[in-house]
């Protein structure tokens, strides 16, 4: 039996909502990548990606987005070692992650707080795309009147 496999597309997809659910109703599968995230729905139109980044200060951190794709990287600059590392359990390593973003989703912010890099994204929809209701009116019958001759 052949299993089409989607969730590589959805972990990295936001604003996919209803396409998500349906491939995750199909199959489940964990991302081993790094570093690791989360994404959370705040409201019907407002996202959150929680990424662990232990060790990057926001000078280390770079989001840029274009043509609706985020890419978060991240660099540690290299500094003179202090002490000799027995275990390094912490990763430190560069890395980065894109995540395709539907249309008028928009990054509204970002910060990094306790090694949490906290992304605040948000559905906006042009009014020219939002349903909008047209208002009908009612016009008086027209009376055809019979003029003298």
């Amino acid at each position: 039996m052949n299993v089409l496999n989607l969730s590589p597309l959805f972990r990295t997809a936001i604003g996919f909502d209803r396409l998500a659910r349906l491939a995750d109703t199909v199959t489940a599968s964990a991302d081993p990548g790094y570093p690791p995230y989360n994404i959370e729905r705040v409201s019907d139109d407002a996202y959150r990606l929680i990424m662990a980044v232990a060790g990057f200060g926001p000078d280390d951190v770079e989001l840029t987005v274009k043509d609706n794709t985020l890419v978060i990287a991240g660099k540690l600059a290299a500094e003179a070692p202090q002490a000799e590392v027995l275990y390094r359990g912490i990763a430190g390593r560069a890395f980065e992650r894109r995540f395709l973003l539907a249309d008028h989703i928009v990054v509204e912010g970002a910060d990094l707080t306790n090694g949490l890099l906290h992304v605040s994204l948000k559905r906006v929809v042009p009014e020219t795309l939002k349903p909008r209701r047209i208002a009908i009116g009612a016009a008086a019958p027209q009376v055809e009147t019979a003029q003298a001759a």
